[in-house]
């Protein structure tokens, strides 16, 4: 059965390397880039989950789904809508709500920025601050509770701001387990990569 990691905004689909060193079974593991799916499109939330969709769509059989942040995002939706395509769920560091005061301030941050910091990131200054405008409202509070999908859900101790969610995806989704990583932030698969893939092995063993 096959894997799919997908990555965080400010990452690429290379992020996992060091994970997937760790994994046991990692020949079914695949790690698609969200820069390269949208193909070309507009850096919408809209395009970005419709390539996606399209992505795992390609597959026969059952597959595992492994997302962090932007991507435990569309990991979880893409679960909500297709649970019969999705075996078992992994959702790390995955906001329930985008926090509009943090993606607020973010984007006012990331527009200061120069656009030479985002060339190692999952799109370009420009495409990374429309999509933040396009997921401001997303909000899956009234549809968690719907998912019946295995479902591990991992959250650094520091990653203040998605600690909450990690707890609430856990009280709220029925099939679900809850890893707290102590002393980890927020990206877990560049910080701690040994640790999350030993829950990963552990998970999907």
């Amino acid at each position: 059965m096959k894997t799919i990691f997908v990555h965080g905004s400010g990452q690429r689909s290379n992020s996992w390397d060091k994970v997937l060193s760790e994994i046991e079974y990692k020949n079914e593991c695949l790690t698609p880039d969200l820069r390269d799916i949208l193909k070309g499109k507009s850096a919408t939330y809209k395009n970005l989950y419709g390539a996606f969709k399209s992505y795992c769509d390609q597959f026969e059989e059952k597959i595992n789904i492994v997302g962090l942040s932007l991507g435990g995002i569309l990991a979880l939706e893409y679960t909500l809508e297709n649970p019969e395509k999705v075996q078992k769920l992994m959702l790390v560091a995955t906001p329930h709500k985008v926090p509009k005061l943090v993606f607020t301030i973010q984007n006012i941050v990331l527009r200061f920025l120069p656009s030479s910091l985002f060339k190692d990131m999952a799109f370009n200054k420009k495409d990374t601050l429309a999509l933040g405008k396009s997921m401001k409202d997303l909000n899956f509070t009234n549809r968690v509770s719907k998912l019946k999908n295995e479902t591990c859900v991992v959250c650094g101790q520091k990653d203040k701001t998605n600690l909450k969610s990690a707890y609430y995806l856990k009280e709220h989704i029925k099939n679900a387990k809850l890893i707290i990583v102590e002393g980890a932030g927020h990206v877990l698969n560049e910080e701690v990569p040994e640790k999350v893939a030993g829950v990963i092995n552990g998970f999907f063993e």
